[in-house]
């Protein structure tokens, strides 16, 4: 009984994995075509969910300066997805500037075998390439977002908790920060910490801000946005 109850866990991820990918796909395809409307030379977004659900446009209405943003960032994507996808999700695009966050996923390790070479080398060739498509645009490599693993959200049990901050605990995340930002002056571009007043006392992601300790609200992407205005 034990085996078939195994067996049956692993079709259920098995075809969780596979609508994922389908719907990364679709994305992809969705935006090769938005592409062919949009006007060149702007200001692109580009990288996980933590890029897709900034709502950026809706929050900059906010703001005195209004800038023509796409955002391409895609759920759930790791280095090598954006990898395989920097025509559809930057380059097509010829930005002028390009906000890009990558990389938590990795951090995210399903396995629990994270490797911060490996996310480096990924984002390594990430920059090598923009920079050889795109030797004009001004790109700003941002700082991951904190996470709280301690506050409870609706919705996240305990055994969910456990596999979603195995890895991607704060400590990691601010050790990957530091080689990352290396990462970035090594090609020359900015590396941007827009994080300020996001955490609270213990340094962990404000709760208020958060659905389960690691998405944010509008709340929390509006406090990233005013850190974020003067890059704009």
């Amino acid at each position: 009984m034990e085996e078939i109850t195994l067996r049956q866990e692993e079709l259920i991820h098995e075809i969780m994995n596979n609508n994922m990918t389908r719907e990364k796909e679709e994305k992809v395809r969705k935006y090769k075509i938005l592409n062919t409307y949009a006007k060149k030379g702007q200001t692109v977004m580009a990288g996980s969910s933590l890029m897709e659900y900034f709502p950026v446009n809706e929050l900059q209405q906010t703001l005195e300066k209004q800038t023509n943003i796409y955002n391409r960032g895609i759920a759930g994507y790791v280095t090598s997805e954006l990898l395989n996808s920097l025509e559809e999700c930057i380059v097509e695009l010829e930005p002028s500037k390009l906000f890009i966050n990558i990389g938590t996923n990795d951090i995210s390790s399903a396995d629990g075998e994270y490797q911060v070479g490996n996310l480096l080398a990924n984002y390594n060739e990430i920059l090598t390439q923009i920079g050889a498509r795109l030797p004009e645009c001004k790109v700003y490599v941002m700082a991951y977002y904190p996470v709280n693993a301690k506050a409870d959200f609706s919705g996240v049990d305990q055994e969910m908790k456990a596999g979603m901050f195995s890895t991607r605990t704060n400590a990691a995340l601010r050790e990957a920060n530091a080689e990352v930002e290396k990462l970035a002056a090594q090609h020359g571009y900015a590396f941007i910490n827009v994080n300020e007043g996001l955490t609270d006392e213990e340094g962990n992601l404000n709760e208020e801000y958060t659905m389960d300790g690691i998405h944010m609200y509008a709340n929390g992407y509006a406090v990233v946005l005013n850190n974020l205005k003067e890059y704009l």
